[in-house]
C-alpha cells in the first residue's frame, strides 16, 4: 500500500529519542502496528520504519539514512510487512531498545 502526503509537525518524541520521524495524516484506517517499508522524498528512496496508530489517524516514518528537514515536503510511503503490534513501554529506554531492534529488521529489507 502506498500513501502520499505532506509531512506535518508531530510531538517530537521520536527526534528526542534519536529517531526523527516524518508524520503524515492518514485518510483511511490502517491496522495499528510497526511496519517495514520504504519512503520516497526528493527523488530518493529510503528504507523506513513505519508506526501507525489508527486511533490518531497518523503515520510516523523513520527514514533510514536520511538527515534533514522534511516539514512541509511531500513524501510517498510504501507500507510493507507488519513486524509487530503496538507495545506500551514503561520507559523511554525500553522504547529506544525496541526501536533499535525494529530498525535491525528494517535494514535487512
Amino acid at each position: 500500500m502506498k500513501i502520499s502526503g505532506k509531512v506535518t509537525k508531530g510531538k517530537g518524541r521520536g527526534k528526542k529519542l534519536g529517531f526523527p520521524t516524518a508524520n503524515i495524516e492518514l485518510a483511511e484506517k490502517i491496522e495499528s502496528g510497526v511496519y517495514k517499508g520504504f519512503a520516497r522524498v526528493g527523488g530518493k528512496k529510503y528504507k523506513a520504519g513505519i508506526f501507525i496508530d489508527k486511533n490518531s489517524n497518523s503515520l510516523e516514518a523513520h527514514l533510514v539514512g536520511f538527515s534533514g528537514d522534511l516539514y512541509g515536503k511531500e513524501v510517498e510511503i510504501e507500507i510493507g510487512e507488519k513486524i509487530r503490534d503496538v507495545i506500551k513501554f514503561e520507559s523511554d529506554e525500553e522504547l529506544k531498545g525496541q526501536i533499535t531492534d525494529d530498525l535491525r529488521v528494517i535494514r535487512n529489507l
